[in-house]
């Protein structure tokens, strides 16, 4: 049994998210959210609140032992891409890309 959690169209590049996401692959729940809490950035932030939903599902839609979760999957895949342009040298335009982001967790029982 497992219970995921998704968080759709967080604008922050996917490039931003992927270390904090491999910082807390395969730990328990608690050992999961102690890292999330003391690492720096809004990438953190946004890992952690969906890891919460995440361990939020399991407890009441499939009443699993808190406890005993880890995280089996979490992942932060691309988004779409708003394009934006900004005046550029000798009246060219330059291309500004604001990346989005699908995050995603999984929790499992050991």
């Amino acid at each position: 049994m497992e219970a995921k959690a998704v968080a759709k169209y967080v604008r922050m590049s996917p490039i931003k998210l992927k270390p904090v996401t491999d910082l807390v692959r395969g730990k328990n729940l608690d050992e999961a959210l102690t890292i999330l809490k003391f690492t720096p950035g809004k990438g953190a932030e946004i890992v952690e609140k969906v890891v919460k939903s995440a361990a939020a599902n399991a407890e009441n839609n499939f009443d699993m032992n808190v406890d005993k979760l880890y995280v089996a999957e979490v992942y932060a895949n691309q988004g779409p891409i708003m394009k934006r342009w900004r005046a550029g040298a000798q009246g060219r335009a330059s291309m500004i890309y604001k990346r989005s982001s699908h995050v995603g967790v999984t929790l499992k029982e050991r």
